[in-house]
């Protein structure tokens, strides 16, 4: 079984954790935006799949695409190429940043733990509908 679900908007990488210290005490605060993020993936996935997880033994393949938004600003020459797919995204976010926010955003509603996924494929392109499209699929023995 194969699950393919998509996130509007622009793709967004795994933000840094930022550091402070209170009372002697270090603490760890996740960016806001990657928090925002996080949630928008898991309320993607919920409302196109509903209450459906892999099994906790199961080894997942997972498949993201990120479509950035063409600029305004490009050409036509240009902008027929992006849509073509021959010239690519080579911006941020990277892409083990893109990767890294959906898996820890889908842990524990889509699949136990990111821990399961042992394939990945992960690819950028250019597109009118900015997008983030998933795929995650049990990945057959034998």
């Amino acid at each position: 079984m194969m699950v393919l679900f998509s996130v509007p908007g622009e793709p967004q990488g795994k933000g840094r954790p930022r550091f402070s210290r209170h009372n002697g005490r270090t603490i760890t605060h996740t960016p806001d935006k990657t928090v925002l993020y996080e949630n928008l993936v898991v309320t993607e996935y919920q409302a196109q799949m509903g209450a459906f997880r892999f099994p906790d033994d199961a080894q997942l393949r997972m498949s993201v695409w990120a479509y950035y938004g063409i600029p305004k600003s490009t050409s036509k020459r240009k902008r027929e190429a992006m849509k073509a797919g021959t010239i690519r995204p080579t911006k941020k976010p990277d892409v083990d940043n893109i990767l890294k926010c959906v898996a820890d955003a889908l842990n524990g509603v889509a699949y136990r733990d990111d821990a399961q996924i042992v394939e990945v494929v992960m690819e950028k392109f250019y597109d009118e509908n900015p997008r983030v499209d998933i795929g995650i699929e049990v990945v057959q023995n034998g």
